[in-house]
């Protein structure tokens, strides 16, 4: 099962005055998730510090078996983060055509993954990137996902029953 099995595709829930609308006319389709994730190169992640407070950096990710992954080196500020709070936003470049994925952090190595996982996430980091990613690496189990290209007219928001 895909992570967009697993979903309802709704609006998001907002203030009345940004004007989303409240039929499901002109949401967007899941495939808007799968090729911002599969195509771009650059992706934002926000984790939570031990204290608290808020850590922003860019990453590499690459979309593999139907879920986004992206990884960093053991004594990275947010991959230390992620061990205290698996929580974690991944925001594509843009701020006009938005994707937003918001969820959890499984980590990925070779102790909790099986070899042929970590070769097809590797082989994605290689046709992408030109470099093996080795471990660890993260699979980003959603919660909630958002989307728009012409807001307010195409906001649309993704929620998941489990993580």
């Amino acid at each position: 099962m895909t992570a967009h099995d697993a979903s309802s595709r709704d609006r998001p829930v907002t203030e009345s005055s940004y004007g989303i609308p409240t039929n499901k006319d002109g949401l967007l389709s899941w495939s808007i998730v799968e090729d911002a994730f599969a195509e771009d190169r650059v992706f934002w992640i926000s984790t939570t510090r031990p204290d608290g407070n808020p850590h922003a950096r860019p990453v590499w990710g690459v979309w593999v078996d139907g879920a986004f992954h992206c990884g960093g080196g053991e004594n990275t500020r947010w991959v230390r983060n992620l061990a205290h709070n698996s929580h974690l936003t991944v925001h594509r470049e843009s701020g006009t055509d938005v994707v937003i994925l918001e969820g959890v952090a499984e980590r990925l190595d070779e102790q909790t993954a099986d070899e042929s996982t970590l070769e097809r996430i590797d082989d994605a980091y290689e046709e992408k990137y030109d470099i093996r990613h080795g471990t660890p690496v993260f699979r980003i189990h959603p919660a909630r996902v958002l989307a728009w290209s012409d807001f307010p007219t195409d906001a649309t928001r993704w929620t998941f029953d489990s993580m």
